[in-house]
């Protein structure tokens, strides 16, 4: 599906988020409130693709990257911008929560 979140990994992480702005939604299959958030960032990166990176990581099976960053609970979202984290969000985010900081990010 074009604009699809990107499915970030360990091993792509810094070259995915590293120049640019970056969303990610730190988050795992089993986890409810993550499931609620996983259309709206659909939807956001299909809104954004092209100005932003918008990303998925999956804590389960990503588990270096969602230590570094101190992950402790999901869904967590952080807004990067080169490398750098901006903002941090804990819990599910509104699709106007995203737009906003997003757009915060971009300009």
């Amino acid at each position: 599906m074009a604009g699809a979140a990107t499915e970030l990994t360990d091993a792509n992480f810094a070259e995915m988020t590293g120049k640019g702005v970056a969303v990610v939604d730190f988050w795992a299959e089993w986890c409810g409130p993550c499931r609620v958030q996983g259309p709206i960032i659909e939807k956001i990166a299909a809104e954004y693709a092209g100005r932003a990176v918008v990303g998925k990581l999956d804590t389960d099976a990503n588990g270096d990257t969602a230590v570094s960053f101190g992950i402790q609970a999901i869904p967590t979202i952080i807004v990067l911008k080169d490398g750098t984290e901006q903002k941090r969000m804990i819990g599910p985010q509104t699709e106007a929560k995203l737009r906003e900081v997003l757009d915060e990010a971009l300009n």
